[in-house]
């Protein structure tokens, strides 16, 4: 009859040292991209919903969003979809959007 043999016990490996001639580089703080920053002057049809001040595009998207959560125009079933409103059709120029069109149908609304 033939018995099993046991592995030998495994030991824990030791941990590895982090050369001391490298110091922990500190983490560099991101830098906001200044075309994102640029103030732009809304359409009038863009205006109607966020107002007529010149806005980042960061803003104007922001503001939209606002707008969207105080009127409840996210579609119930799919919240990625957003259903337009009066205001809202005459920037997108249809009924619907997906939340990824918006910022490419933004653009065309501001200089």
């Amino acid at each position: 009859m033939a018995t099993a043999k046991k592995a030998p016990a495994k030991t824990a490996p030791a941990a590895k040292k982090a050369p001391a001639t490298k110091a922990a580089a500190p983490a560099k703080k991101r830098t906001p991209n200044a075309a994102f920053m640029k103030a732009l002057t809304p359409s009038p049809a863009l205006a109607a919903v966020v107002g007529s001040a010149p806005l980042p595009r960061t803003e104007i998207i922001s503001k939209l969003w606002v707008y969207i959560k105080a009127n409840n125009l996210q579609d119930a079933t799919n919240k990625r979809n957003i259903n337009a409103d009066a205001k809202l059709k005459e920037l997108f120029g249809k009924p619907q959007v997906s939340m990824f069109e918006l910022a490419g149908l933004i653009g065309k609304h501001v200089k």
